[in-house]
């Protein structure tokens, strides 16, 4: 995460450097000033230290904004950086990981996570070397013009790092508890408002509300836990502090009661100290940011061990072997989702050609999805082999293969994008001409003209612009530009009423004409032109044939065809 910005890394601890120079040689000016111009009423003596002050201000002030502007642009930059990588290993990852892992809480790991790393790996790294350097030159300072106070001072310093190293267990407690509670309460907020249509047929905003509220007061005790730490271990610095600075005092006056120390001399010792316990505080509290930071890091590497079900393997055919005819296979194939009690799908075995349309169907539950799944290489199998133009998947690029299999899922996927955009992220850089064409192919160009905007009219998920039959003549566009040689459609009509299914039929024919089909669907509109149709029942291939010959064998297919039929005479 850091490379490249190493080198930015020591220019801004250069400039720490150069800051902490200015300070002290400021601050024994001021000891100058004092002996020589103050005490002695001298405007002549004033000048020269006092320009050779401004002097050293001017400088400190540019190098202060030089570092303080790079150690923000390092650390916003690691923080792209490490956002990105997370995200990115977040998009591989299968789709039971988002099963198992609230939306609301992984958004939280993506933003105040990767934040508290940050404060740990790149603010923590220059914070530290900030104090150290500046602890260093203050106290290299204050030994020369005193040693024997200096030494003095320096052995109350260990009681920062005692106060720090008490607090350290308990604010990293309750830092996890904070980071926990924050992704619940987003969590909450997140399902809530996608779900606002149910809260409020339902009248559920009560329950909404103690929902939130239950985890909001778990955040609420965690925050008053974490300000309380804070504020016992800021006020015992303070106490410290005091202790050490009236030491310096009391041994300072007597000193100069003996006539070893003059009045600049300790004036510019106790600012010494002022400047010197900040960075030494720092140091202490250091091991109370490491702690913090490490909660929000255990949350983030629970993501980041979590390793993707499928990977390109050592070896994948990434010649380029031509656009494949899209002859697919499954042989004695068996899955089971990870953790899951029962097997998906077992010994499940089937083809289909170019230009056929195969159906899978069956009761809820079957395993159906799971076959669009292996498809795509969203996971492999347990067993069995899934060959596309006789080639094991596994041996084709992961970006390569998901170019030769499209996939029209049971939700209609929509980015918060114009219509434009939607259409062509069917295949990226297409020109206008093409998207249009698409849409005119999805039986969409009519009502997409009809729009305030046209093609440039921006839609998302929630849009009420258009219907759930036009979202999905949308994502029938986005097939036909993408125009892969595979096209498995999951449930194309989930969610439509007659009316719409009739509309979206002739599209998803002129879809499939020519190209592999695989269709998984309760609705069995389709079934009579299917080439083949597969009856899958708890993981299980229980019938296979044409529509007409299952009907008349009478089993499982007929009973599913029959149950439709009198939905249908019922509507």
């Amino acid at each position: 995460m850091t490379k490249g910005l190493r080198r930015w890394l020591v220019g801004v601890w250069l400039c720490t450097v150069l800051g902490a120079l200015a300070e002290t040689a400021a601050i024994l000016l001021f000891g100058d000033l004092t002996d020589n111009a103050l005490q002695k009423g001298s405007l002549d003596a004033f000048w020269s230290p006092a320009a050779q002050w401004l002097g050293i201000a001017v400088v400190g002030a540019a190098v202060g904004y030089a570092g303080g502007s790079l150690a923000v642009w390092v650390s916003e930059r690691f923080v792209m950086r490490l956002r990105e990588h997370v995200f990115d290993h977040v998009q591989k990852l299968p789709p039971h990981f988002f099963q198992r892992h609230r939306q609301g809480d992984l958004l939280s790991r993506l933003t105040g996570d990767v934040e508290a790393i940050e404060q740990m790996a790149v603010s923590g790294l220059i914070g530290t070397a900030s104090a150290l350097f500046s602890a260093v030159f203050y106290a290299a300072a204050a030994f020369w013009l005193r040693w024997e106070l200096a030494a003095a001072t320096f052995v109350l310093a260990p009681l920062f790092w005692l106060a720090a190293r008490k607090f350290a267990a308990g604010v990293r407690s309750v830092a996890r508890e904070g980071r926990v509670a924050d992704g619940a309460v987003t969590s909450v907020v997140e399902e809530s408002l996608g779900n606002l249509v149910l809260t409020q047929a339902y009248g559920r905003q009560d329950a909404e509300r103690r929902r939130l509220s239950r985890e909001a007061t778990a955040w609420f005790r965690a925050a008053v836990r974490s300000a309380r730490l804070n504020q016992a271990y800021g006020q015992l610095v303070q106490v410290i502090e005091t202790v050490c600075v009236l030491a310096v005092i009391g041994i300072g006056v007597w000193e100069i009661s003996e006539g070893q120390m003059t009045l600049g001399q300790l004036l510019a010792f106790a600012a010494l100290l002022s400047y010197l316990y900040p960075p030494i505080r720092s140091l202490a509290q250091l091991g109370l940011l490491i702690s913090a930071a490490t909660a929000g890091a255990e949350r983030l590497v629970e993501v980041l061990d979590t390793r993707p079900a499928v990977a390109d393997r050592a070896g994948s055919t990434r010649r380029e072997t031509g656009r494949p005819d899209g002859f697919v296979e499954l042989h004695d194939v068996s899955f089971r989702y990870p953790g899951a009690p029962t097997t998906a799908l077992e010994s499940l075995t089937f083809t289909a050609r170019p230009g056929e349309l195969v159906i899978i169907t069956g009761p809820s539950g079957a395993g159906k999805s799971t076959v669009s799944k292996l498809l795509l290489r969203f996971y492999d199998p347990d067993a069995g082999s899934v060959l596309l133009d006789g080639i094991p998947l596994h041996d084709f690029p992961l970006e390569r293969l998901r170019e030769y299999v499209t996939l029209l899922p049971q939700e209609t996927l929509v980015l918060h994008d114009t219509v434009r955009a939607n259409i062509a992220c069917g295949r990226p850089g297409a020109s206008d001409h093409a998207i249009e064409e698409a849409a005119r192919a999805a039986d969409a160009h009519e009502f997409i003209t009809a729009l305030p905007e046209g093609y440039d009219t921006w839609i998302d998920p929630n849009s009420a612009r258009l219907s759930g039959g036009q979202l999905q003549r949308l994502a029938i566009a986005r097939a036909v530009l993408r125009d892969a040689p595979v096209l498995v459609l999951d449930e194309p009509t989930t969610g439509l009423d007659a009316i719409a299914t009739r509309r979206i039929v002739e599209p998803l024919r002129r879809l499939m004409a020519g190209r592999t089909t695989i269709m998984i669907t309760h609705d069995l509109n389709l079934a009579p032109d299917a080439d083949r149709i597969l009856v899958v029942d708890r993981g299980h291939l229980v019938e296979t044939g044409r529509h007409d010959d299952l009907l008349a064998h009478g089993g499982t297919y007929a009973h599913l065809h029959g149950s439709q039929t009198l939905t249908w005479a019922a509507s």
